[in-house]
């Protein structure tokens, strides 16, 4: 079991995203850590520069559009959360951390979306 507490890191990614604040977001990640989004086919991004180039557009829409936290849960080895853009669209993301606390691997995937939603912002 770690000694720091992961749910409580994920608020934090998800209060930074609530915020538009890129600088925190990306504190939060391990200098390598990597980031697979399968929202619009299968894209990853690897370390800060490039987390910061997937991150930077997004942040502004989400921060614009409203960000909402809908689930969060442990995981076996790490943090599952489910968010919300615009109150509709959903976004499933699973956090792992290094043992140092930063996350280091990401995935994003479209959440289960009702028939009238569209897919995807992450």
């Amino acid at each position: 079991m770690s000694d720091f507490d992961q749910m409580g890191i994920v608020v934090d990614w998800v209060d930074a995203c609530r915020k538009g604040d890129l600088a925190t977001l990306l504190d939060l990640y391990a200098d390598d850590a990597e980031l697979e989004c399968t929202c619009n086919g299968p894209q990853r991004y690897r370390g800060r520069s490039e987390l910061e180039n997937y991150w930077a557009p997004r942040l502004g829409a989400f921060s614009s559009a409203g960000f909402g936290l809908e689930e969060i849960r442990p995981a076996p080895h790490g943090v599952d959360l489910e968010y919300s853009v615009a109150g509709a669209l959903r976004i499933h993301a699973s956090f792992r951390f290094n043992p140092e606390g930063k996350i280091y691997s990401t995935l994003c995937e479209p959440a289960h979306q009702n028939a009238h939603d569209g897919c995807c912002a992450c």
